[in-house]
Order: C-alpha cells, then sequence, then structure tokens
C-alpha cells in the first residue's frame, strides 16, 4: 500500500461512525468529571464540606450526562437546585445551552425554561424567606438565571437554526444541480438523435444514389457476366447498409420524439442555407443583417450542418426574447476555422404573451458543436443585447473534451456539498458562492455569530454586575455606621430620635445578623448594624446593636459575628 493509499485509509477511520460515536461519548464523560469537579470545589470555596461536596458533585456529573436524553427534565431539575448548590454555576449554562438546541419548537422551549424559571425563584425565596428584601432577592436571582441560563440556550438555539438552514441551502442546491445536469444529459442525448437522423438521411440519401447506379448498371448489356455479378453484389451491399442504418437510427430515437423534419430542405441545411434563414426572417418583418468575410472554403458535412443549426437557433431565440431588435449574422472564413456570430439588440418591444422555451436549445448547440471539434459561446452583448457564436474546423476533426464552461463537472470543489450523492458542482459564479456557503461563509459566519453572542452575553452580564455593585454600596449605606457614631448614641434616648440619627438597617447586608450574638434583652427589639472597620480577624465582622423597649434605648452593645 503507498502512502496515499494510507493517507486515505486514515482519514476513513477517522470519519467512521462508530469512531466518532466512542468520541462523543468520551467527551461527555470528560464534560460531566470536569463538571462535578467544578461544583465540588465551588461549594468547597464558600464553605461547605464532607458529604454535601460528593452530592453536589456527584449530581452535577449526572445531570450533564443526562441534559441530551432528558433536557427538558434536567433544565427543570438544575432550575430548582441551582439556588440551593453553588456548586451548579457552571452546570447552569452547560445546561441551558444544550436545552436551547434539543427541545423541539419554540413553544415547548418557552415552557421549559419559564418552569426552570419559576422553580429557580421558588427555591431562592423558600431559602431566604427568613431574610429582608425579597424583592431584591428575586431581582437578582432573575439577572443570574438570565446570564446563565437563558442567553447560552437563546444563542445555542439561534446557532443550531442557522446551521440547519445552510445544511438544508446545500442538500437544495445540490438537488438543483443533479436535476440540472440530468436534464443538459438529456438535451445533449436529444441533439446526438438528431445529429443520427441526419446522418440517416445524408447517408441514405448517398446509399440510395448507389443503389439505383448499380442497378441500372446490373441490366446494362455491355457488361460481362462477371462484371454483372460484381455490380449486384455491390447493389445488394448497398441495399442492406441502408437497411441496417435505419434501423440502426430508430433503435437511437426509440422513445424521443424529435421534431418534424422538412425532408424537402435537407440539402440546403448547411452554409448554403443560412441566406435563406435571414431572407426569412426580413421577409416576417425583422432588421436582419448578413455579412461574410474571408474565402468561401467547404466545410465537412457536420460542420456544415452545425453553423447551420447555431444561426437557426440563435435567430429563434432573437425572436422569442428580443422582438423587433436589429440582428446581425456574420460569417467568417478564418485560416484555421469558420466562425459564425449572431448579435441581436435589446428588445424594442415586449414580447407578445408568455414566451415558451425548452430552456435546452443552446445546450443542445454546444454538443453538436463539440462532436465535430468545435465550440459554441453565448452570453450577454454590450448594449443590453445577446451574443451566439461558434468556431467550427474545416475538415473532420476528432471531438472535443466535454469542457464547456457551465457544465464543466471536473471543476468541483474540494468538500461536496451535505446530501450530494455526487460532486457535480457547477462552478457558475452565482451558484459557486451559493456552494461554498457552507464552507468559507459559514466558518466566517458562525466566527463571527459567535463573537456577538458572547458579546451581548457579557454585555448582560456587565449590567448585572453593574446594578449589583451599585445596589451592594447603597445596601451597605443603609446597614453601616462608624464607630464614632456608635459612641455618641447613649443608652436611655427616645427611640424615634436613635431611628433618625442611625440608619434603617433594612438591607441584604445585615440580613441574617440578628441572633448571632449575646442574647437580646426580654421583650425588647433590636436593630444590627455593621460597622465601617474591619475586625481583627478576616473571619468575623464586627457589628453593633441597639435594643429599644418602651420607647427608648434600654441597651447598645458592640461585638463580632462569624462571617
Amino acid at each position: 500500500m503507498d502512502a496515499s493509499s494510507r493517507i486515505r485509509a486514515g482519514w476513513r477511520w477517522l470519519a467512521a461512525p462508530e469512531l466518532w460515536s466512542r468520541r462523543r461519548t468520551a467527551g461527555e464523560l470528560v464534560l460531566a468529571l470536569v463538571l462535578g469537579l467544578m461544583a465540588a470545589g465551588t461549594e468547597e470555596l464558600v464553605g461547605s464540606e464532607g458529604l454535601r461536596l460528593l452530592v453536589v458533585g456527584v449530581s452535577a456529573a449526572l445531570l450533564s450526562l443526562l441534559r441530551r436524553r432528558m433536557p427538558t427534565p434536567v433544565l427543570a431539575l438544575t432550575g430548582a437546585l441551582a439556588p440551593l448548590m453553588s456548586g451548579f454555576a457552571p452546570l447552569l449554562m452547560v445546561v441551558g445551552w444544550s436545552a436551547g438546541r434539543r427541545i423541539v419548537g419554540a413553544g415547548r422551549a418557552l415552557a421549559a425554561f419559564t418552569a426552570a424559571y419559576v422553580l429557580f425563584i421558588g427555591t431562592t425565596l423558600l431559602d431566604t424567606w427568613s431574610q429582608q428584601a425579597p424583592m431584591t432577592e428575586v431581582l437578582l436571582a432573575t439577572l443570574y438565571f438570565l446570564a446563565t441560563m437563558v442567553v447560552p440556550g437563546l444563542a445555542s438555539r439561534y446557532w443550531t437554526q442557522r446551521r440547519t438552514l445552510l445544511h438544508a441551502l446545500q442538500e437544495r442546491n445540490a438537488q438543483l444541480l443533479r436535476e440540472r445536469a440530468m436534464v443538459a444529459g438529456q438535451a445533449r442525448l436529444r441533439e446526438r438523435q438528431r445529429i443520427a437522423q441526419d446522418m440517416h438521411d445524408s447517408l441514405g440519401h448517398q446509399l440510395a444514389l448507389i443503389s439505383v447506379h448499380t442497378g441500372a448498371l446490373e441490366v446494362d448489356p455491355e457488361l460481362t457476366p462477371r462484371q454483372r455479378e460484381a455490380v449486384g453484389v455491390l447493389r445488394e451491399a448497398s441495399v442492406t447498409a441502408m437497411h441496417e442504418l435505419r434501423e440502426v437510427v430508430g433503435i437511437l430515437r426509440d422513445g424521443v420524439e424529435g421534431p418534424p423534419v422538412d425532408e424537402s430542405g435537407r440539402a440546403a441545411r448547411g452554409t448554403a442555407g443560412i441566406a435563406g434563414l435571414v431572407e426569412a426572417a426580413r421577409t416576417a418583418g425583422n432588421a436582419v443583417d448578413l455579412r461574410c468575410a474571408g474565402e468561401a472554403r467547404p466545410l465537412a458535412a457536420a460542420a456544415d450542418h452545425a453553423a447551420y443549426r447555431i444561426v437557426q437557433e440563435a435567430l429563434t431565440n432573437a425572436y422569442k426574447h428580443a422582438p423587433g431588435a436589429a440582428i446581425g449574422v456574420e460569417l467568417r472564413y478564418e485560416p484555421d476555422s469558420f466562425v459564425v456570430e449572431i448579435v441581436s439588440g435589446a428588445a424594442v418591444a415586449p414580447a407578445a404573451g408568455e414566451v415558451v422555451s425548452g430552456g435546452q436549445g443552446l445546450t443542445g448547440l454546444r454538443e453538436r458543436a463539440r462532436l465535430v471539434g468545435g465550440i459554441v459561446h453565448a452570453g450577454s452583448a454590450d448594449g443590453g443585447g445577446f451574443r451566439v457564436a461558434g468556431v467550427l474546423p474545416y475538415g473532420v476533426v476528432e471531438a472535443a473534451p466535454f469542457v464547456a464552461t457551465e457544465d464543466d463537472f471536473r471543476q468541483q470543489s474540494p468538500k461536496a456539498a451535505l446530501g450530494n450523492g455526487g460532486p457535480v458542482m457547477d462552478w457558475t459564479v452565482s451558484e459557486r458562492e451559493l456552494a461554498m456557503g457552507g464552507q468559507n461563509r459559514s466558518r466566517g459566519g458562525g466566527l463571527a455569530l459567535g463573537c456577538g453572542i458572547s458579546l451581548a452575553a457579557l454585555l448582560v452580564l456587565g449590567a448585572a454586575g453593574v446594578f449589583g455593585l451599585f445596589f451592594l454600596v447603597g445596601s451597605m449605606s443603609e446597614g453601616m455606621i462608624e464607630p464614632s457614631e456608635y459612641e455618641r448614641v447613649e443608652v436611655g434616648a427616645a427611640e424615634d430620635e436613635v431611628r433618625d440619627r442611625l440608619p434603617s438597617g433594612d438591607t441584604i447586608t445585615t440580613a441574617g445578623l440578628s441572633g448571632k450574638g449575646p442574647v437580646e434583652p426580654a421583650g425588647s427589639e433590636c436593630m444590627v448594624l455593621m460597622s465601617s472597620e474591619v475586625g481583627d480577624s478576616i473571619d468575623t465582622e464586627p457589628v453593633f446593636r441597639f435594643c429599644f423597649k418602651g420607647g427608648k434605648l434600654i441597651e447598645k452593645k458592640s461585638y463580632e459575628v462569624s462571617r
């Protein structure tokens, strides 16, 4: 086995579905392990230990493994458990991405994310029910849910729908090109069959002449018996050849309905008949100019008829698509080839009714010219008209390889489009852009899309962070005092006077501080505020407590609580 064969075998092994399945399974296991470790590590950072770390890590890994099979239940369960388990933050983003991609239907996806949001908010409120400012908790939890689940879900859903659309466009493009190839092949086949009929008529005419002449010679009294016998053999051979030619052409034409053949005009269907075509067009009211250049030279029968058909088809197209436009027909006898060119101007009047066209006339002309060693070009001309030009050899030339620009199937993309059963790309400019949409453009567009979604997610997170920081600063000002302010407050002062001097303490930063210090006086109502100074240890927080009873301040204390 040579090097190229080994490389191809290696690529086939890498592209095997079984290998990709094993790789996906291995990737899912690695991802589950990483998410489990991250969940356990995050829980340890917030102070959890022991069995809780194991439970959180295993739960994150299991939910990660189940998210593909059961996206909706895993989304809801993760939303319900996330407020209770701080380590689920990375898992939220992964589950949101997977759910947005795999839940079928926009309505179902909206219902699933709504249910997860309700469970997330409900669990958050249950976990912080004893604390103050529940609406603040709801606001912060909503921002957190949007940033960690909704944004990844929307990004995943949009990316998946865009990729699916690109794949569908690629498959549709490949199907259209295959159908076009089939239609073009049928047109070329019909043209070959028409050419076979022309050969039958021409050769049949010549064989008939041979048969007639040999029949006349056979009864000539001046011939010797030996000569008469030889002439009889020739006559029988010509008759047999004519019958065989008719049988072969009949088989080629089986099941194909060709246009009616004008037997009376066979002899004039060559370059000699082009003048008749032009005269007929003029008689019909069209402005047609015929020009000839160079010294006339004979062409092979097939090439001569191909020139006639090029002019006939070009004039027909001009009548259909540009009625009333001036038409120029030029015949040039170049030193090495014969050139026929037909140029029509822009239409001066709309076509009468719907233009009926099979769309394969030019394809047949290209096939006819190729079979005699020539080429045909068709395209737009200056000024909005149309130009058809053919170059034909003088002698008998072997058919040229099939390399027409718009039908050259050897110029193919190195990577076939998805769903394409075979490489049949047609590399015209517009179709090349469409076919490459799933390759170069999809890579650049996918990168731009990913960057845009990431930027949007960062903006949302940044806005949430700025809002949270602003809210935290405001909350701290409502729950913090200077030690000097604490010293100025005197026991026995009126409750209203003290409360007017101190912050309200109704903030999330002071939630959970009550009940952590010394026992409160019986029947009193106490307010705990934070100190603006830091404690002696990083694990403790200095606070001030003011207890009121009977409309007066009955106690104030300064102590430290554990964080």
